[in-house]
């Protein structure tokens, strides 16, 4: 994995890479003023609710001159403190490293491989938040994310991830010459391939497949992975790109994983 200021590039085993643009502090300051007011609007409709609530059974008077009144605010400091951590963790684990300010921008969260955040990743980060937020309006968030190339807080550096543009990879290259845009340009694809070597994909190759194809909905720029993995089996195999295809990438591998299991079974029983 290397990386630079602007964009962070990540290799796999299959010799493809493909670039994520590193998200800068004034589009993660814009998301975390979003998400900001969100809750404020959450805290001010639940809590307006709650206070609503409590005074059809008492009056004003009597709420802040009895112990019902403590006991109103402490609900109050409670929820305040589940709305602003439990915000985070939730949009963050629902949609797959967004929150609203984030998909609002154009953000995710991922981790330092490329791969979507767990809900571990999550829970550090934003439990760390505690310390970027400090002395306040997230001093020391700010001044990690200006020294970190990768403007990262130290609740990224506590769980391993960082924040990029939620935009299509910038850059596929399998350092090959191979005819790409014609693997690209895949439509509905309902078969393995034209003279596709089933029988010479590995086990490894097919727990590639597999991977990809347990993880590919979580996967941003998932037809452009699947496409590539594609490409490093017709590099490999020495087949010409120009056969004609009929579906997208990850169908592809749907076919092909299927074919290959099913050549290994009847192998098996031989």
């Amino acid at each position: 994995m290397t990386n630079n200021s602007a964009t962070l590039k990540i290799d796999t085993p299959e010799n493809v890479s493909f670039d994520y643009d590193v998200a800068g502090i004034g589009s993660r300051f814009l998301a975390a003023l979003i998400d900001t007011l969100a809750i404020f609007f959450l805290q001010i409709v639940i809590l307006g609710t709650l206070l609503w609530l409590v005074l059809r059974s008492t009056s004003t008077d009597s709420l802040f001159s009895s112990n019902a009144g403590y006991w109103f605010l402490g609900i109050v400091t409670l929820l305040s403190f589940i709305f602003f951590w439990g915000y985070y963790i939730f949009f963050e684990i629902m949609w797959n490293g967004q929150t609203l300010g984030k998909r609002w921008i154009g953000l995710r969260v991922i981790r330092l491989d490329g791969t979507p955040v767990t809900v571990t990743e999550v829970i550090i980060r934003n439990l760390v938040r505690m310390i970027d937020l400090l002395p306040t309006a997230y001093g020391v968030g700010v001044v990690t994310m200006f020294i970190n190339e990768n403007s990262r807080r130290l609740g990224d550096l506590a769980a391993g991830t960082l924040v990029v543009y939620d935009r299509p990879v910038k850059e596929l290259t399998d350092g090959r010459s191979m005819r790409e845009t014609e693997l690209m340009s895949l439509f509905t694809y309902t078969e393995v391939p034209e003279g596709f070597p089933v029988e010479r994909l590995t086990e490894q190759d097919i727990d590639l497949i597999e991977e990809f194809l347990l993880r590919r909905y979580q996967l941003p720029n998932r037809e452009q992975l699947a496409a590539y993995i594609l490409i490093s089996f017709y590099t490999r195999f020495d087949m010409s790109p120009d056969v004609k295809l009929s579906g997208t990438p990850d169908n592809a591998l749907v076919a092909i994983y299927k074919a290959a299991k099913k050549h290994n079974d009847k192998e098996g029983r031989l």
